[in-house]
């Protein structure tokens, strides 16, 4: 047998650590050889492999190692590693590495070099299959890395084994802090005695690495920006390198240019160096502005008890303190407005009149009564015996209703169109609907062209394993649809072991089943002319009488509809009746018509079944409708009591238009703060809601309550208007499943406090009022019972907004707490609530 014969079976057989012996007692002919046959191999075995398998993937290693071994230039062999046929990306790290390091062992060290900055840039992230390669080359060749953001990424990400004998820390260090993808590949490092933490302040404590060198490094980090996710680390060496207060004063003025704008976790180390410097009163008055304008309510209560013990140990300072507190007074937290006017008149007298003056003319920003505390007790300004009246805050009328729904863009019209959208899709329902309605009816149309304009991206997609692994992912399934059509391979087989289990929610099985369909369809050439199911509108309703029409065209085509796709579409017809639409699907002929022209909308009760024993994680839904007959619509009226598959969540909503109660019970148990660590309901999800049809009740308040209390969401508030300007909120029940969130520690006082406030102030103040007398009975405390923290805040914002709609009447539990000693702000407040609500209207 030939040197060239014996490479090729070696490869056949999968067998790569042969082919590098074999290889490297070849001459420079035999060399040669080898290499120029080995693209038609290649050739063959692609279209050998153009199946539902991966053989082509699996001698991925014998093909690498063969063009390491022969093919000539540094350039050819960097290409010839990496090729997508046989090394995708997706196949995970590279377990070749010492062979292919073994077959190019002879070459020249130029030629080595070369190869090792060639691979260094071909990296495109942290855990690029090719980063071990490229970095053990460039620790052999000794060449200097180039400066490529994922190389630095990629050297971080491997284990800090030896750090101080690698050959690459002068050169990558430095850029350490600079590059981007080192903090996301570093986030999860956290223990200041493992990993990178240890081995970089090691460095500094073996004076390897200067300690400034790694201080200056994190400053300068901070400075570049980022999110508190790319930070992370960085801060985490900062305090693991704890610098004094002499090595934080030479690096104050770095210090305050992060507290106005910095994340979070950035500007609360910030502060806390910058308390150990001796800063002058101008640098104090500018930390403080700065902290108290930001819109974290830990800083800002960080800044006012910064500014209160620095001006009670020295009086001096109370002079500039003014402006600061200014700033505060605007917060959005009531919570914080209270203790800017306590520590206002606390050092009233020693701020002097123009800092009193300041004080008044921001005091307008208050609640009214807040306002009013804070004139009584500073006075009015010297001049021409004429009392300045505060503005008192008028809050604005309820704006005009959002149109509830607007159509959805039409689906891709041509090929191109297609692989358009499909190459730029985001993770919307939206995109995805209108991706598989031009998907299935461009098909339908025309084959040819659909195929060829997929085929490149299906060479850019992940071989997912198919073996004894499910697919949970629309996505996944869209890749078996485009693979069937290219490879006019159907799948069929596949089917039943890459469907996920029944113990799947209803609406994440609904659209997987509606994308196998479609999958397995395309394999049987059985797709119908269009899908039935897909939106005309942006709550995921289909109009009636597009409905008929769509159903009309397949029944003249000679076509079935899909079934999933059927009972989707039905499930999405608006609550209004169209008769002219159920004239003409009485008209139908076919089965599927038959079941459309005598569909009813079923109505279904949602209650909630609260925990009975310890440890039970919340509420559980339970949903009680008469049944259809149709196996996946009944489906979505039963609550699944896992809350393990959160898969596509934000799309469930648009899956139940017409009904969203029972849409928001399959949510409820999503409203739980880190439930069996799935994700939680968002602001998308609660919008939806809020826009769908149907009645409301328990489960719609409490995924509502657990948005209003979510201090990620920021625009919960604007949910809350537009959820007043319609009919049928159910305020008190919101606030009575804010209470429970509150009472079960799903969500804060102050992060409830600050969105309800918001919310408020922009014309929902009545809304805000009913949600918080219904929350007031949960919230304050029984006898013998601690106060939440951020109560006070919450009952004065029930006063303010009391007050501007004019509210009256007692509510027993707030009664009852004014009966109880002492002066605690909490009891202040309560009393001013009640004093409101039983004095009489004049």
């Amino acid at each position: 047998m030939d040197h060239w014969e014996e490479i090729r079976k070696l490869v056949e057989e999968r067998r790569a650590d042969r082919i590098a012996g074999r290889i490297t007692t070849l001459d420079a002919a035999a060399r040669k050889e080898v290499a120029s046959r080995l693209p038609g191999l290649l050739k063959e075995l692609r279209g050998r492999s153009d199946r539902w398998d991966d053989s082509l993937v699996r001698r991925g290693s014998a093909l690498r190692v063969a063009g390491a071994g022969t093919l000539g230039g540094a350039a050819a062999v960097a290409s010839w590693l990496y090729r997508r046929d046989f090394a995708p990306q997706w196949a995970g790290p590279d377990n070749d590495v010492n062979l292919v390091l073994a077959v190019i062992a002879d070459r020249p060290a130029a030629w080595r070099a070369d190869l090792a900055q060639r691979l260094a840039l071909r990296t495109r992230a942290a855990d690029d299959r090719g980063m071990t390669l490229a970095l053990t080359l460039l620790r052999e060749t000794g060449v200097e890395p180039p400066a490529h953001d994922p190389l630095v990424a990629g050297w971080v990400s491997r284990r800090p084994a030896r750090l101080a004998a690698d050959p690459l820390l002068g050169h990558l260090l430095p850029r350490l802090f600079e590059a981007q993808g080192v903090g996301r590949a570093l986030r999860g490092e956290r223990n200041p005695r493992e990993g990178w933490l240890a081995a970089l302040t090691g460095l500094a404590e073996t004076g390897r690495v200067e300690r400034e060198t790694l201080v200056e490094g994190c400053l300068r980090r901070f400075l570049l920006g980022g999110t508190a996710n790319d930070l992370r680390f960085f801060v985490n060496l900062h305090e693991a390198l704890d610098p004094s207060p002499g090595e934080a004063a030479r690096h104050a003025d770095d210090y305050l240019r992060l507290l106005a704008a910095s994340p979070g976790p950035v500007a609360t180390l910030a502060v806390r160096r910058l308390r150990g410097c001796d800063l002058a009163a101008a640098d104090l008055a500018e930390a403080w502005d700065c902290l108290l304008f930001r819109q974290e309510r830990t800083l800002v209560r960080a800044g006012l008890a910064w500014l209160d013990r620095s001006v009670r140990r020295d009086p001096a300072l109370a002079v500039v303190i003014a402006a600061p507190l200014a700033r505060a007074f605007a917060a959005e937290s009531v919570e914080i407005q209270v203790k800017a006017v306590e520590l206002a008149l606390a050092h009233a007298d020693a701020m002097g009149e123009e800092g009193r003056a300041v004080v008044r003319e921001a005091a307008a920003q208050l609640a009214p009564h807040l306002a009013e505390r804070a004139a009584a007790a500073l006075g009015d300004a010297p001049g021409d015996g004429v009392t300045p009246v505060l503005a008192v805050f008028a809050p604005p009328p309820l704006p005009e209703p959002r149109e509830r729904s607007r159509a959805l863009p039409p689906p891709p019209a041509s090929a191109g169109e297609l692989a358009d959208l499909l190459e730029r899709r985001d993770d919307s329902w939206q995109s995805w609907e209108r991706l598989l309605a031009g998907f299935v009816t461009l098909v339908v149309r025309d084959r040819e062209a659909v195929t060829a304009a997929l085929r490149p991206w299906l060479l850019g997609e992940p071989v997912w394993p198919y073996r004894g692994e499910i697919w949970e992912r629309t996505d996944q399934w869209l890749w078996g649809a485009v693979r069937a059509l290219v490879t006019a391979a159907s799948g069929k087989g596949f089917c039943r072991t890459l469907m996920p289990s029944t113990d799947l929610p209803a609406p994440h099985r609904l659209l997987l089943h509606r994308a196998a369909e479609v999958m397995l369809a395309v394999g049987e050439n059985t797709l119908p002319p269009l899908l039935l199911a897909t939106p005309t509108h942006d709550t995921g309703h289909v109009a009636a009488a597009e409905l008929v029409r769509r159903m009309e065209v397949v029944e003249a085509s000679g076509a079935r509809p899909l079934a999933a796709d059927l009972q989707q579409a039905l499930l999405r017809l608006p609550r209004d009746p169209d008769p002219e639409a159920a004239a003409r699907a009485a008209r139908l002929t076919s089965p599927a018509g038959a079941i459309l022209a005598a569909w009813t909308r079923p109505e279904a009760e949602v209650t909630l079944d609260r925990p009975r024993e310890q440890g039970e994680t919340g509420p559980t839904p339970v949903i009680t409708a008469a049944p259809t007959g149709l196996p996946l619509a009944d489906l979505m009226f039963r609550a699944s009591r896992r809350r393990d598959g959160d898969g596509h969540l934000d799309w469930w909503p648009s899956t139940l238009p017409s009904h969203r109660e029972v849409a928001a019970a399959h949510l409820v148990p999503y409203a739980l703060v880190g439930s069996w660590g799935t994700r939680t309901v968002r602001l998308e999800q609660a919008r939806d809601l809020v826009r769908a049809e149907g009645p409301v009740g328990e489960a719609f308040s409490t995924v509502l309550a657990r948005t209003l209390g979510d201090p990620r969401t920021s625009e919960a508030a604007d949910v809350l208007v537009e959820a007043a300007t319609r009919d049928g909120l159910p305020v008190a029940e919101i606030g009575r499943q804010a209470g429970v969130l509150v009472a079960a520690g799903r969500i804060k006082v102050a992060d409830l406090t600050a969105t309800l406030d918001t919310a408020a102030r922009l014309g929902a103040h009545e809304s805000v009022w009913r949600i918080a007398a219904a929350a007031l009975p949960t919230l304050l405390p029984a006898p013998g019972e601690r106060s939440r923290t951020g109560l006070a805040g919450f009952v004065t914002l029930a006063a303010t907004v009391a007050g501007w709609c004019g509210a009256r009447g007692e509510i027993p539990q707030v009664r009852d707490l004014t009966a109880r000693r002492g002066g605690s702000v909490l009891l202040r407040e309560v009393r001013a609530l009640h004093d409101l609500l039983t004095t009489e209207k004049g």
